[in-house]
């Protein structure tokens, strides 16, 4: 019996592609100072024989086609077989891709959560929308525009997309609130929202301050140097950087933060391509933090221009990198938008330290799954317990002062500190999974809500906590929710639970990150070892 064998599918979706070029006008968009770049062979033919096969297509195929959408499926594929950070982005994801390198958001202005799939406002973002219209903390909101969301497994994705609109539009919501038996109906008038990328900055001590970054957005860099004025009023002489978790941003934002610390002609970063000549990016030597000692925190997490951050630290002997092997993402995209509001953000080069590493982790074209997973090999090869299980490539590269750094993807920390893994036992790990430390102090939260607005500083905060015992009112709280911890269960992660909670309920007074952050402090073995190094001006690994 014959058959008929399908066509392969990759020869089409490269016609595809071409097409999308030919049939919609594209402009470049630069971001990084990169330049635009025609392409460098002759496609006439393959453009012919594209513009043939959607003829035959539109002209012969058996059902009707949808070619726009056949477009639009096609693409996310092509840009996979490229390298992980190439990628297509529709009209409707672009919008929210950029709001966090744009640093603002229309929308209502709350943060909240989703615990037992209802949604609690955790705080109202001050002088926007929400303030205005009277939502409060602790809220929960049940209706939008007479549609029910609590209760109904949205995901948090869909709320944002529900919550969120066009600037001048109103989100009529029904609040379920603390003390009310009724909903109350608040419409809100959606605004623009500000995006804050400093979560935290206060002094841990009165020479050490502390910055909490979480991305770098257009805003990023006025925020930091207004959290460093602060800071230097409080007589900050060494800071401690927290980049762990930022996954990146707005590279620009990154070199202007690391020429805060750098002197003049310092090399920050340099790229370089395929078809880009090298270029560099180096420091103008006017810095207001070049007097500053500093320790860059990194963890599995921080990537991107937070990689770029503690390279330049890092190579140029400025100051000392703690914790975990960075992510390694070190491929530079460069946007290319369609009229329709869809873009892409194709690979032109590649980001290397100023001692010549290069940032990128290795990578295979045909296996992007295990791209994907390799931080979790990373806890299955003990890298996240011992600083000689990173797979890193064994290349050796030189600072100006000789210390020893690594290359192979993403940033060695000088100061290796492991995931700290005290207190957590068979129990805790239970309790987690099902939330409930973070559920209990919600519920504290609604019934001590007036109370907590009325505390705006950690002395009062830390004076506050000091009438109760929350490690004992939640081990009671778990035991009626059918989690019964043995004495010896309890003493293993009695301290952990505590900081936890009160963490989770400062971040619920006016403080709010700030709040957690100093709380959490306390059982933060990474920042602990920053703090030391700075203050007993240890040296740098060598």
């Amino acid at each position: 019996m014959n058959t008929v064998q399908p066509t392969p599918r990759k020869p089409f979706l490269q016609w595809i592609l071409m097409l999308l070029f030919l049939l919609v006008g594209v402009y470049i968009g630069q971001r990084t100072a990169i330049r635009p770049h025609t392409l460098p062979i002759d496609t006439s033919k393959e453009l012919s024989k594209l513009e043939l096969v959607i003829q035959q297509i539109q002209s012969h195929y058996v059902d009707t086609v949808n070619v726009p959408e056949l477009i639009e499926s096609t693409l996310p594929l092509i840009m996979e077989k490229l390298d992980p950070h190439s990628d297509y982005i529709s009209a409707e994801d672009m919008a929210q891709a950029n709001e966090s390198i744009e640093g603002n958001f229309d929308g209502i202005g709350v943060t909240f959560n989703m615990p037992n799939d209802t949604v609690v406002v955790m705080s109202v973002i001050a002088g926007g929308p929400s303030e205005r219209a009277g939502i409060q903390p602790g809220d929960r909101i049940v209706t939008v525009n007479d549609s029910l969301i609590a209760g109904q497994q949205l995901s948090q994705n869909v709320v944002v997309k529900i919550l969120r609109g066009r600037r001048g539009t109103k989100a009529r919501l029904g609040i379920a609130r603390h003390g009310e038996e009724r909903l109350v109906p608040i419409t809100v008038i959606r605004d623009k929202v500000p995006v804050k990328s400093v979560e935290a900055a206060y002094m841990i001590n009165e020479e050490v301050g502390y910055i909490k970054l979480s991305k770098f957005s257009k805003t990023t860099h006025k925020e930091f140097l207004e959290a460093v004025t602060l800071l230097r009023k409080e007589g900050m002489r060494s800071l401690v950087f927290d980049l762990r978790g930022n996954s990146g941003g707005l590279l620009e934002q990154s070199f202007e933060i690391a020429n805060e610390f750098l002197e003049q002609d310092n090399l920050i970063v340099y790229t370089e391509g395929r078809v880009r000549r090298r270029n560099d990016y180096r420091a103008t030597g006017d810095g207001q933090c070049r007097d500053v000692r500093i320790a860059v925190l990194i963890d599995e997490n921080s990537a991107s221009a937070s990689e770029i951050m503690a390279g330049a630290i890092q190579d140029n002997d400025r100051g000392v990198i703690v914790g975990r092997r960075s992510f390694g993402k070190g491929l530079v995209q460069e946007p290319v938008f369609f009229s329709d509001n869809s873009g892409l953000r194709i690979s032109v080069a590649r980001y290397y330290t100023p001692t010549g590493r290069l940032i990128q982790k290795p990578y295979t074209k045909d296996n992007r799954q295990a791209y994907e997973h390799e931080l979790i090999d990373r806890y299955k090869n003990g890298e996240m317990s011992t600083s000689d299980s990173a797979k890193m490539s064994g290349e050796r590269f030189y600072t100006p002062q000789g210390k020893v750094v690594y290359g192979g993807g993403g940033i060695m920390p000088d100061v290796f500190v492991p995931i700290d893994t005290t207190g957590v036992n068979a129990w805790f790990l239970t309790i987690n999974r099902r939330n409930l430390i973070y559920l209990f102090a919600l519920q504290f939260v609604d019934q001590h809500r007036k109370e907590l607005n009325a505390i705006q500083s950690l002395n009062k905060l830390t004076i506050y906590f000091s009438n109760y015992r929350f490690d004992a009112l939640f081990r009671r709280y778990a035991a009626d929710m059918g989690l019964v911890a043995t004495d010896t269960e309890w003493e293993e992660c009695r301290h952990i639970i505590d900081v936890h909670l009160r963490a989770y309920i400062g971040r619920n007074t006016p403080m709010e990150n700030q709040a957690y952050y100093m709380m959490i402090a306390e059982i933060d073995s990474t920042l602990e070892k920053a703090v030391s190094l700075l203050m007993n001006n240890e040296p740098e690994r060598k």
